[in-house]
């Protein structure tokens, strides 16, 4: 079987046969960047170039910001790491669903969600948003934001 694996800092995709790094219980991190942790996708996932990368944790709190974070929100790292991710970056999915706690909560995918990302100090923009859950016993989730178009 081989388990499809994509890096939340630089985008780099791999497959693995193996859940684990060698004989330890440990996630694998990234070949490429050398980041700490990957995601592993249940199917394909091709991010578009300007995507904006988020991981956070059970209680939905940012704890790694990866490409195009920075770009997509003027805010850096250290402004929001350990902050609720519907706050700093200011979400508001249509129709008001709360897409985040149905990701954590049921441990489901949710893709093509449009959003509108108002980070903090920053003009509302719109986003499509592709978020998973995190397979692993710790919990979290990665949401990718990909700026609208038009």
């Amino acid at each position: 079987m081989a388990y499809p694996f994509i890096c939340p800092n630089c985008g780099h995709r791999t497959v693995r046969a193996d859940r684990y790094s060698g004989f330890r219980r440990e996630a694998p991190g990234c070949e490429q960047c050398g980041n700490g942790f990957l995601f592993e996708l249940l199917d394909d996932f091709y991010p578009a170039p300007t995507a904006a990368f988020f991981v956070c944790d059970a209680e939905a709190r940012i704890i790694g910001c990866g490409n195009g974070s920075f770009e997509l929100t003027g805010l850096t790292d250290e402004k929001v790491l350990g902050r609720p991710v519907r706050e700093v970056l200011g979400l508001k999915f249509s129709g008001d669903e709360d897409v985040i706690g149905t990701v954590i909560e049921w441990g489901v995918r949710a893709l093509g969600k449009s959003v509108e990302v108002n980070a903090e100090g920053d003009l509302p923009a719109r986003a499509t948003a592709d978020i998973f859950p995190a397979y692993d016993e710790d919990g979290g989730l990665l949401m990718v934001l990909t700026p609208a178009t038009s």
